[in-house]
């Protein structure tokens, strides 16, 4: 009964002193690994981290003893790096599955589409697939601007013309701004995407493109969709004051960024007030506009709120500030959430070009001018907070901290993330 207890005694300092031997082999030779311990610990913990990992391979199961690892798997820190080795990898950033997000871009809206797309790359984690609709004039702009930027691992981009069912093209193309009505048909043409998130062009992100595709994971099992509302205070609201039609809530919503699982959207019959027969999407468009299209003003929109008026259990409404406007201060701040910061500023009635609103000029001037491979925080940052100052004479440029306070906050994540890559 005692052999058994000898023989493992006997293995315990057999191993004890094979290790004591290779850290006395290690201690005295002269790389550069041996001579900076600190280095090495920090590089391995940072793997343990799931940050910057040294070893290549982590096939091996985690009783592997050191000495019989081959050429290329860590033999350092064994007792961490073999629990490390137990788990998986984690996948790495490149290999996850693309956001997919789509722009429609007609007339002059070039270079305010091109700033929106820097802005959803310049903080995004996972890569992005852009669905560009376009006018054919402007393609080969978009793809000289696009190519131009490089790294494509972290992005691809698709561009399509513009098209709409060819027995009303002409009507659909007309409805509101030139091509915005568009996106109401991206689920019957983009047939192998299954979740899309639609954006104007006058779009720009201030947090990571990320954090708003998580709200996907957010839908309960009716919802297809997610927008923002129209509007917070009903004393001001379009809607409730002055539609001739079915909206969505108090105040309607706002599809300037739009949220959308399309399988579900594809599969899902709708209900309506054509017929006492639920519809699929693209059976309920035409009809639904031959209805409204004397009563309805802002095109596309207005549409989107008609159906979800009618099926209001399959929407996901998100807070105010994945989606501000002008409204939410020319009279004095009304979105709450804002506080925590601004995510996504919604440029709407043309104010980046004009000096009706000068705070949010001034994002959008910053954004555009800023180039990838500059100091965000010198070249974009600081700057902006700059200009900034000289809004104080507006309602929005009163509370400018709260356009660089979740900007801020992302130009950080943005350097911690790069110096863990290092």
């Amino acid at each position: 009964m005692r052999r058994p207890a000898w023989r493992l005694v006997q293995l315990c300092m057999v191993c004890g002193l094979c290790s004591l031997l290779y850290a006395l082999a290690q201690r005295g030779s002269g790389n550069s690994e041996a001579q900076e311990p600190a280095a090495a610990s920090t590089a391995v913990w940072r793997g343990a981290l799931g940050q910057r990992r040294r070893c290549k391979d982590f096939s091996l199961s985690f009783w592997n003893p050191y000495w019989m690892l081959p050429t290329g798997v860590c033999g350092k820190n064994c007792f961490w790096e073999a629990a490390f080795r137990y788990n998986p990898p984690e996948k790495h950033e490149l290999d996850l599955d693309p956001m997919h997000l789509a722009v429609v871009a007609c007339g002059n809206r070039l270079e305010e589409t091109v700033t929106m797309l820097k802005s959803a790359l310049l903080f995004s984690i996972k890569p992005l697939t852009f669905h560009i609709f376009a006018e054919d004039q402007l393609h080969s702009d978009f793809s000289t601007i696009l190519n131009r930027w490089g790294f494509s691992q972290k992005f691809k981009y698709t561009l399509y013309p513009i098209s709409f069912p060819s027995e009303n093209a002409a009507e659909w193309r007309k409805l509101f701004k030139p091509c915005a009505s568009q996106r109401l048909f991206l689920p019957l043409i983009l047939k192998d995407v299954d979740s899309l998130l639609y954006v104007d062009t006058d779009i720009l992100f201030l947090r990571s493109v990320d954090d708003i595709w998580s709200f996907l994971n957010e839908f309960n099992s009716t919802q297809i969709a997610a927008m923002a509302p129209e509007h917070e205070e009903p004393r001001i609201g379009w809607y409730n004051r002055f539609a001739r039609h079915p909206y969505y809530g108090k105040t309607g919503i706002n599809s300037g960024v739009m949220l959308m699982n399309m399988t579900r959207i594809r599969r899902k019959h709708f209900k309506n007030d054509m017929t006492t027969v639920r519809l699929h999407w693209g059976e309920m468009l035409m009809p639904l506009l031959k209805k409204y299209k004397l009563n309805i003003t802002w095109g596309d929109q207005d549409l989107l709120n008609i159906i979800f008026s009618h099926n209001p259990e399959s929407l996901y409404v998100f807070p105010c500030q994945w989606n501000y406007r002008p409204d939410h201060c020319i009279y004095g701040s009304n979105c709450n959430e804002a506080e925590d910061g601004i995510f996504i500023l919604h440029g709407n009635r043309g104010v980046y070009h004009d000096n009706k609103q000068p705070a949010f000029r001034a994002v959008y001037e910053a954004l555009r001018n800023f180039s990838f491979g500059d100091d965000v925080i010198h070249s974009l940052l600081h700057p902006l907070e700059l200009e900034l100052q000289k809004t104080e004479h507006t309602y929005c440029g009163r509370i400018h901290k709260l356009f660089t306070k979740q900007l801020t906050k992302s130009i950080h994540d943005f350097y911690t993330r790069q110096s863990n890559v290092r």
